[in-house]
């Protein structure tokens, strides 16, 4: 079963409906059992880096939640929930910790560009990625952001998207995936990436 991680924070219902019109068996939780009991986990998130940090915290989930990352689960982060699993946040112009799990920063994306960036755009493949299995490049997703990931390791970006600039639009590495878009929100390509992810999950 896929858990879908509440902390106060994201576009839980959407993911979750999406998951089942695939026929997968998903479910909300805040509850730390239930997330260790998960084959795969879900961190959606929208809001600003800092709040979200804290919610994780005074949840009680973050530990669970590096935890079952580090034990080798299949995770996917969504929009903030991929922003969260980077060393650290200027937003609001003040450093604040991340969890980590990517070495690098988050930072605002460009002075002269219209932000938030929202709406559709494109994905380009720097290298191939079973995330992105049967989706074409030029494919469109649709974004909602006013920060952009930025990793130390190149080599973890798997799609970028051109707004002003190259900006990632997905991170992977081992076990633990995620995307700046919304997937949830994407149309038949989204769907088609959450597929993958649970296909992920199958083959663990």
């Amino acid at each position: 079963m896929i858990k879908i991680i509440d902390y106060g924070v994201g576009n839980l219902r959407s993911v979750h409906k999406a998951l089942e019109s695939l026929g997968y068996t998903a479910e909300v939780t805040s509850d730390p059992g239930k997330i260790k009991e998960a084959r795969g986990l879900i961190l959606p998130g929208v809001g600003a880096f800092g709040d979200a940090m804290s919610s994780l915290q005074q949840s009680g989930l973050l530990e669970v939640v590096l935890e079952e990352i580090k034990k080798g689960k299949p995770f996917l982060g969504i929009c903030l929930g991929l922003q969260l699993l980077l060393g650290e946040s200027e937003e609001w112009g003040e450093s604040t910790k991340g969890l980590g799990l990517f070495a690098g920063k988050v930072k605002r994306l460009p002075a002269g560009l219209k932000i938030p960036h929202m709406g559709w755009n494109q994905l380009s493949f720097p290298r191939e990625h079973p995330l992105f299995q049967g989706v074409e490049e030029n494919s469109f997703v649709y974004f909602v952001h006013s920060y952009y990931v930025d990793p130390e390791d190149k080599d973890t970006i798997i799609a970028t998207t051109s707004y002003g600039m190259d900006v990632p639009a997905a991170l992977c590495r081992d076990n633990i995936c995620a995307v700046q878009f919304h997937p949830e929100k994407s149309g038949s390509i989204g769907l088609q990436i959450l597929k993958n992810f649970g296909e992920m999950i199958k083959k663990c």
